[in-house]
C-alpha cells in the first residue's frame, strides 16, 4: 500500500512538472509574439516617419519653387502688391495643408477626421465672416481688374469724390468739402461706378440762356471770343457753339469744348462765368424767371 501511494505521489508531481513547463513555455511563445509584433510596428512605423520627412523635404522645396515662380507671375502681370501678398498666402496654406494630409496618411493615421474638421471650421468661420468675406472679395476684385485708382475722381453708390486709399475691405474717397467717404468694397463692386478721372480728357458742356429777342449770332459770337481767349481748350478737338433748344422763356446756346480731364472744373466754372460777364457787356439780356403780381384795390 505505501508503495502504491508512493508511485501515486511520483506520477502527480511529474504531471504538474509537465504542466508548468508547458505554461512558461506557452507564456514565453506568448511574449514572443508581442515582441515581433511591437518590433514589425516599429520597424514599419520608424518606414513611414524615414518617409515621411522626404517627402516633407522634397515637398518644402516643390512649394518654395512654385510659391518663386507665383510671385514672379503676379510681378510681370503689374498686380497690386497686396493681391500678390494675398494670393501667395492662400497658394501657401493650400499647398502645406495637403502636404499635412498626404503626410498624416503616409503615418498611416486615416485622413477622414482631418478633412471633416476642416470643412466645418472653413463653413462656420465662412458663415460668421460672410460681410467680411464679401467685403475682401470685391476689394481683391477691385485690386486686379482696377476700375479705378487711387487719385481718380469716382462716382459711385450715391457718393463722389477722389479715391485717397484702396484696402482688402473699404474704399475711401475725398469730398471737394474735403470730408471722408468709407465705401464697402462689396458694395462697390456690385454697383455701377463711374470714372471721372479714367480718360486724359473730358468734354465740358456749359448752356447759357438768351432771349428770344436777342440776335442769335452775336450771342454765339460772343461765346466763341471766350473760348478763344482760354487756355485750357483743347484746340486739336472740335468746338462747337450751338442752339440747344427753344425753351418757354429763352433760347439755350450750349457750348462744347475739350479738356484734359486735370483742368474740366476750373475751365467749367471759368467759361460759365465768362460767359455771363461777356454777354452783359454785349447788352445781350439772359432771361430769368419772373412773377409778376396785380394789386386790386
Amino acid at each position: 500500500m505505501f508503495w502504491e501511494n508512493t508511485l501515486i505521489s511520483k506520477a502527480l508531481d511529474q504531471i504538474s512538472v509537465a504542466d508548468s513547463a508547458d505554461a512558461v513555455t506557452a507564456t514565453v511563445s506568448h511574449w514572443d509574439k508581442i515582441l515581433d509584433t511591437v518590433i514589425e510596428y516599429a520597424l514599419k512605423f520608424g518606414k513611414n516617419i524615414l518617409i515621411s520627412i522626404i517627402v516633407y523635404f522634397i515637398a518644402s522645396k516643390l512649394i518654395k519653387w512654385v510659391l518663386k515662380l507665383t510671385t514672379k507671375a503676379l510681378n510681370r502681370g503689374k498686380i497690386e502688391p497686396i493681391v500678390v501678398k494675398f494670393i501667395y498666402s492662400i497658394i501657401k496654406v493650400g499647398l502645406y495643408v495637403l502636404l499635412f494630409i498626404a503626410i498624416v496618411s503616409i503615418l498611416g493615421i486615416p485622413t477622414t477626421t482631418f478633412v471633416t474638421l476642416f470643412g466645418t471650421v472653413t463653413l462656420s468661420v465662412g458663415l460668421a465672416l460672410q460681410g467680411s468675406l464679401a467685403n475682401f472679395a470685391g476689394g481683391v476684385l477691385i485690386l486686379i481688374f482696377k476700375p479705378f485708382k487711387v487719385g481718380d475722381y469716382i462716382v459711385a453708390c450715391g457718393d463722389e469724390g477722389t479715391v485717397v486709399g484702396i484696402d482688402v475691405f473699404y474704399t475711401k474717397l475725398a469730398t471737394v468739402d474735403n470730408k471722408m467717404i468709407v465705401i464697402p468694397n462689396g458694395t462697390l463692386a456690385n454697383s455701377s461706378v463711374k470714372n471721372v478721372s479714367a480718360m486724359d480728357k473730358r468734354c465740358v458742356d456749359v448752356q447759357v440762356g438768351i432771349s428770344y429777342e436777342s440776335d442769335i449770332a452775336s450771342a454765339k459770337s460772343v461765346l466763341m471770343g471766350i473760348i478763344d481767349k482760354n487756355e485750357n481748350v483743347l484746340r486739336d478737338n472740335p468746338i462747337n457753339v450751338f442752339v440747344a433748344s427753344l425753351d418757354a422763356s429763352q433760347v439755350t446756346l450750349e457750348t462744347r469744348v475739350w479738356v484734359s480731364s486735370d483742368k474740366y472744373w476750373e475751365t467749367k466754372w471759368g467759361l460759365t462765368e465768362q460767359y455771363k460777364l461777356a454777354l452783359d457787356a454785349a447788352g445781350i439780356e439772359i432771361p430769368f424767371n419772373q412773377l409778376s403780381v396785380t394789386i386790386k384795390q
